[in-house]
């Protein structure tokens, strides 16, 4: 710990440099070493952490969307969930990854290039099997997919990148199509080996048996909308005339619903045997006179006093009152 010099050991210093006993060479002044943070520039970090989070959010959002898709069409409860996301070079992707594999390479116009979504085959075989009617195997040989196999699961794949649209729409419109797909990485060469990637990987797990899903986002596609990953932007982009358009579109969907509306003409009281005994051109008493105003019912909630009628020759009612919410109405 160093010393620290009181006002009389300072004017002794001063007051010797100035007579000369002592030069300023004589007192050695430490210099803190200036800290040096290492860079790689093999592998240049081009996603900030915001840009990561953002993704992080939107692929959350992405892993529900196909869970759901996914229990609906097989008829079983599978769970999707994003477990990482990191900066990664796309030579380190490849070599991360199983051959044979399942590898879609798909274009999200806005965003440019080509992105990569890898899917375990373990998982392929286990969908192929539900799909057709089978159970799933814990232990399933890993092996090429047979071109009939590719074609039982390709509609499924291709739901996979379509659902992509959904998860991004609160960020951006984005339009997702299917280029390929390939079971080889080693010979899926769409872009540079140092080229930085953000790679997103996710668990499905399928009856307790868990696969891996990696998705490959290179820097280069979304480097025109980087702005668009900024949280500021998404708060920005929650504008009232947005929230006005989204209103009357709710609006007219309610406007437009169906309801189910009924009248009743009256009721009335009988035993189990006359019910019994009912036969053709028995009349039945009812608690209305033909002058009184019938109950209509909208959804089982009795909203309207009504007279009926006749209208353009067919059976009719005629709003004559209308139910206030508090009148409590006796069964």
């Amino acid at each position: 710990m160093s010393k620290v010099l009181s006002q009389q050991e300072i004017d002794a210093l001063l007051s010797a440099l100035s007579s000369g006993e002592i030069v300023a060479e004589d007192m050695k002044v430490v210099e803190e070493e200036p800290k040096v943070k290492p860079y790689d520039f093999r592998r240049p970090n081009k996603f900030s952490k915001e840009q990561l989070s953002s993704l992080e959010i939107i692929y959350e959002n992405y892993s529900r969307i196909v869970s759901n898709y996914l229990s609906y069409q097989v008829r079983s409860n599978i769970k999707m969930k994003e477990v990482s996301i990191e900066q990664v070079t796309y030579e380190e992707f490849t070599k991360s990854i199983p051959n044979p594999t399942l590898l879609l390479n798909f274009k999200m116009p806005p965003l440019g290039g080509v992105l990569l979504l890898e899917i375990n085959p373990q998982f392929a075989f286990q969908i192929i099997e539900l799909l057709c009617g089978g159970k799933v195997r814990k232990q399933v040989p890993v092996r090429e997919l047979t071109d009939i196999e590719k074609s039982i699961i390709k509609e499924m794949l291709n739901n996979f990148i379509m659902s992509m649209k959904e998860a991004w729409q609160d960020v951006i419109e984005v339009h997702p199509v299917l280029e390929s797909l390939e079971t080889n990485p080693q010979l899926n060469q769409t872009m540079a080996p140092t080229e930085p990637v953000a790679l997103i990987t996710f668990v499905i797990e399928v009856a307790e048996v868990q696969s891996f899903v990696n998705l490959c986002i290179p820097y280069l596609s979304i480097e025109k909308i980087v702005d668009k990953l900024e949280v500021e932007y998404w708060f920005q982009n929650d504008s009232s005339d947005e929230n006005s358009e989204y209103t009357s579109i709710i609006e007219e969907k309610i406007m437009s619903t169906k309801v189910d509306v009924s009248v009743i003409l009256g009721n009335t009281h009988i035993t189990v045997e006359d019910f019994m005994s009912l036969s053709v051109g028995d009349v039945l008493m009812l608690d209305k006179l033909t002058n009184d105003a019938l109950d209509m019912y909208v959804e089982d909630q009795m909203y309207f006093m009504v007279q009926p009628g006749i209208y353009k020759g067919k059976l009719a009612v005629q709003v004559v009152d209308f139910v206030e919410k508090d009148v409590h109405i006796n069964d």
